[in-house]
C-alpha cells in the first residue's frame, strides 16, 4: 500500500511540474500562424526592449524586423525598455452573414497572439499588441490600457513599420497636396522609387506569383494612417491635426488595425474580407429597412453645364425635373432619385456656412415630392454638401436628420469639397474621422443609408453601422466631364486597390459617351464597358448617372434595369491590375448571375469556362458586347446584344475593344 502511494504521489507530482511547464510555455508564446499555416507573425524585443515583428508566407521572410511603439509630446514613449508580462494564442472561427454585400456569408477564422508589455521604469506602464493571422493576410494592433494613468496626452508618431523584402511594384497615389479626398489617377512605380507619402490601400506586386495590400481596419477616434517610404521599408506617418500632433487621446485607447492582405493571385485581393473581419459585428439591430438598389438623379447635368446646383432659369432641383426624374425610376426598375441642389445656400461660397439644410428652394416643394415619390414606390435621396464647414453641418445636423425623416426620406448623400475642413483639418485626420463617424451613427439612429463624397478612407464599418452604404473617395465619372478624364486603365486598378478598402460610388452608366454638350470633354470607354462597370466595380448603390433622354430607345438599357446591386456569391475570372478584368457576381435574390469583363487601352480576346453557374441547369446569357469595329476614341457606341443558351460546362468567347467591355446576365430557364 505504501508502494502505491508513493508512486500515486510521484505521478502527481510530475503532472503538476509537466502542467506548470506548458502553462509557462504558453506564457512565452511569441508567434502565431494562419489556420492553413501559410503565414506566421513572430514577435520579439530587443536586448533595449524594443519591440518588433516579422511575417513570413510559406517559410519565407516576408515583412522583415519592423518596429512598434509610440511617441508623445508630453510625457515619456512607449517604445523601449520592455519586457513581456504575459502573452496568449488563441484561435476564432466563425461564418457571419452579411446584411447586404458583394458575398452573402464571410467565414471569420483566424489565430490571435496577444503580448502584454511593461515597462522596467518606475511607471510600469503597460502596452498591449495584439496580432492575427489569417488564411489572406495578417493584422495587429495597440492597447493603452486605463491602468496606466497617463490621462490626456498627444501621440506625435505612431512607430509601426511594414519592412518588406522585395522591391514590389507598387500601384500608389500621393497622400497630401491636392489629393488628401483620394481623387487622383494612379501610379506605378518600384517601391524604391517611392519618395512622399501615399495613402492607403497600398497595393503591390511581385511578378504574377504575389499581392500585397497595405491598408487599415476599425478607424475610430485614430487619425488616418498613410504611409511613408524609404527603400522597401514604409512607415506609418499619422494624418496630423492642424495644431501638429496626430492623435489625441484621454486614458484608454484602441487603435485601428493595420492590415496586410497577401494573395497569389490579384484576383484573390478582391476576394479577401480581412478588412470586414476584423470590424465589430452589427451595432444597429435590425437592417430590414437598409435597401441596396440603383438610383437616378440631379446630378450628371451639373457637371455637363446643362443645370445648375444654385438658384435661377438653369436650375436643376426644381419639383417639375424631381418628378420626371421620379416617373424614370419607377419605369425602369431604379429604386431612388438623388437630388443636389435642393436646399439654400447654393448661391453663396460653399464653406461660407451659409447652406441650410431643412430650408428648400421655393422651385422646391419637398412635401409633394415626398408624397409622389412614396406613389411611384420610389424613395428621394437628400443631399448635404458641408463644403468642409464642419461647424455649420454639426449645429443643424439633428434638425436636419429630422427634416428627412418628417418627409420620408431614408438616404443621403453628403459631400466635402473643400482642400482642408474648417479651413484648416485634413479630411483624413482625427478631427475629421470622428465627425465622419458621428454623421455615420446619427443617420443609422434615423433609418438613414449614407454615401459619403469627399470622404475619410473607408475601413470596413460598414460591417458594424451597414447603413453606411457607399462613398466616393476616388476619381470618379465626373472626372471625364470637366477634365482630361479618366484613362480606360483607371477603372482596372480601382477594384485592387481603392476598392479593397469597401464600396466605391463611382457613378457609371454614362450612354452619352462623347458628352455633346461638352464635345471638349468625353468618357473614356465604350457603351459595353459601361454596363459591365456594374459588375466590376463593386456598391450597394449604383447609379444610372446619365440624363433620361440619352437612355431613351436604347436597347442596351435593359442591363441596366436587369443588374442587382446585391450579391450571393463573388468570383474573379481573370486578372490583371491595370490591363483586363473578369469577374462574375451571383444575384442575392434569383438564381440568375452576372458578368462583367473590361480591358484597358488594348483590344483582348479570351475564352471563360462558365464553371460557376449551377450543374445541370440551362440559362440563357444576354449578351451586351463590343460590336464590330467598336473603339472607345472613334467608335464607342458600337454594341451588338444576343442571347444564346448555356450551362455551367460552356466555354464562352469574350471580345474586348480598345477601352472596351462586355456585359452578360445569365438567366436560369430550367429549374
Amino acid at each position: 500500500m505504501k508502494q502505491i502511494y508513493r508512486w500515486s504521489l510521484l505521478y502527481f507530482i510530475l503532472f503538476l511540474v509537466l502542467t506548470s511547464c506548458g502553462d509557462k510555455d504558453k506564457a512565452n508564446d511569441t508567434a502565431v500562424s494562419s489556420p492553413n499555416g501559410q503565414h506566421t507573425i513572430q514577435f520579439k524585443l530587443t536586448e533595449k526592449g524594443e519591440p518588433y515583428y516579422t511575417v513570413t508566407r510559406n517559410g519565407v521572410l516576408l515583412i522583415d524586423d519592423s518596429r512598434l511603439g509610440f511617441e508623445f509630446a508630453d510625457q515619456p514613449h512607449l517604445k523601449d525598455q520592455f519586457e513581456i508580462e504575459s502573452s496568449e494564442v488563441s484561435d476564432f472561427d466563425e461564418t457571419w452573414r452579411q446584411p447586404w454585400g458583394e458575398v452573402k456569408d464571410i467565414r471569420n477564422n483566424y489565430q490571435q497572439l496577444k503580448v502584454v508589455l511593461k515597462e522596467k521604469a518606475e511607471a510600469g506602464r503597460k502596452l498591449n499588441i495584439l496580432f492575427r493571422s489569417y488564411d489572406d493576410g495578417v493584422a495587429f494592433r495597440y492597447e493603452i490600457p486605463t491602468a496606466n494613468n497617463m490621462g490626456e496626452y498627444k501621440i506625435t508618431n505612431e512607430l509601426s513599420e511594414f519592412n518588406l523584402t522585395q522591391n514590389y511594384d507598387a500601384w500608389w497615389i500621393p497622400a497630401y497636396g491636392d489629393n488628401t479626398d483620394y481623387e487622383a489617377l494612379f501610379n506605378k512605380n518600384k517601391l524604391a522609387d517611392l519618395k512622399e507619402n501615399i495613402h492607403t490601400p497600398l497595393t503591390m506586386e511581385l511578378g504574377d506569383s504575389l499581392f500585397v495590400s497595405i491598408h487599415e481596419a476599425s478607424l475610430i477616434d485614430y487619425a488616418g494612417m498613410t504611409l511613408k517610404p524609404e527603400g522597401t521599408k514604409l512607415s506609418a506617418d499619422l494624418v496630423p491635426w492642424s495644431t501638429g500632433e496626430k492623435v489625441r487621446a484621454n486614458g484608454a485607447l484602441v487603435t485601428p488595425w493595420r492590415t496586410v492582405q497577401i494573395a497569389p493571385s490579384a484576383g484573390d485581393l478582391i476576394t479577401s474580407y480581412l478588412i470586414l473581419n476584423l470590424n465589430e459585428p452589427n451595432k444597429i439591430g435590425n437592417t430590414d429597412w437598409i435597401e441596396p438598389g440603383k438610383y437616378n438623379g440631379i446630378w450628371w447635368g451639373m457637371h455637363i453645364n446643362t443645370q445648375t446646383w444654385n438658384s435661377g432659369d438653369m436650375h436643376g432641383a426644381t419639383t417639375k425635373n424631381t418628378k420626371e426624374l421620379i416617373d424614370f425610376a419607377s419605369n425602369n426598375n431604379l429604386s431612388g432619385v438623388l437630388v443636389e441642389g435642393w436646399n439654400i445656400g447654393w448661391d453663396d461660397d460653399w464653406s461660407s456656412g451659409n447652406f441650410n439644410f431643412s430650408k428648400p428652394y421655393p422651385d422646391y416643394d419637398v412635401k409633394e415630392l415626398s408624397s409622389y415619390a412614396k406613389e411611384k414606390g420610389v424613395g428621394l435621396i437628400a443631399h448635404h454638401e458641408t463644403g468642409g464647414n464642419i461647424e455649420n453641418y454639426e449645429k443643424q445636423l439633428d434638425d436636419a436628420l429630422a427634416f428627412m425623416d418628417k418627409h420620408n426620406i431614408h438616404a443621403l448623400k453628403t459631400g466635402y469639397v473643400c482642400k482642408l475642413a474648417n479651413g484648416k483639418e485634413y479630411h483624413q485626420s482625427q478631427f475629421m474621422v470622428n465627425h465622419y463617424n458621428k454623421v455615420m451613427k446619427a443617420t443609422a439612429d434615423h433609418h438613414i443609408m449614407l454615401d459619403v463624397h469627399e470622404p475619410v478612407k473607408a475601413t470596413g464599418l460598414r460591417r458594424t453601422y451597414p447603413n453606411m452604404m457607399t462613398r466616393e473617395g476616388a476619381r470618379g465619372t465626373e472626372y471625364e466631364a470637366w477634365s482630361a478624364g479618366n484613362p480606360p486603365s483607371h477603372t482596372l486598378i480601382l477594384p485592387f486597390t481603392r476598392c479593397l478598402a469597401g464600396p466605391l460610388d463611382y457613378t457609371p452608366g454614362i450612354f452619352d459617351i462623347t458628352i455633346a454638350n461638352k464635345p471638349e470633354n468625353r468618357v473614356h470607354t465604350t457603351l459595353a464597358k459601361q454596363l459591365a462597370l456594374y459588375v466590376t466595380i463593386y456598391s450597394p448603390l449604383q447609379m444610372a448617372a446619365d440624363l433620361p433622354e440619352h437612355y431613351a430607345d436604347q436597347p442596351a438599357f435593359q442591363f441596366i434595369r436587369d443588374v442587382p446591386t446585391d450579391w450571393e456569391k463573388t468570383e474573379v475570372l481573370n486578372a490583371k491590375i491595370g490591363d483586363h478584368l473578369t469577374m462574375a457576381r451571383k444575384d442575392r435574390n434569383s438564381d440568375d448571375w452576372y458578368l462583367g469583363s473590361t480591358t484597358s487601352d488594348d483590344a483582348k480576346q479570351m475564352e471563360v469556362t462558365l464553371s460557376f453557374l449551377t450543374p445541370g441547369k440551362t440559362y440563357e446569357a444576354q449578351i451586351y458586347a463590343d460590336g464590330e469595329g467598336a473603339d472607345m476614341e472613334t467608335n464607342p457606341l458600337a454594341i451588338n446584344m444576343e442571347s444564346i443558351e448555356v450551362n455551367s460546362e460552356t466555354v464562352l468567347p469574350i471580345k474586348l475593344a480598345p477601352g472596351g467591355g462586355q456585359a452578360i446576365r445569365f438567366h436560369l430557364t430550367t429549374n
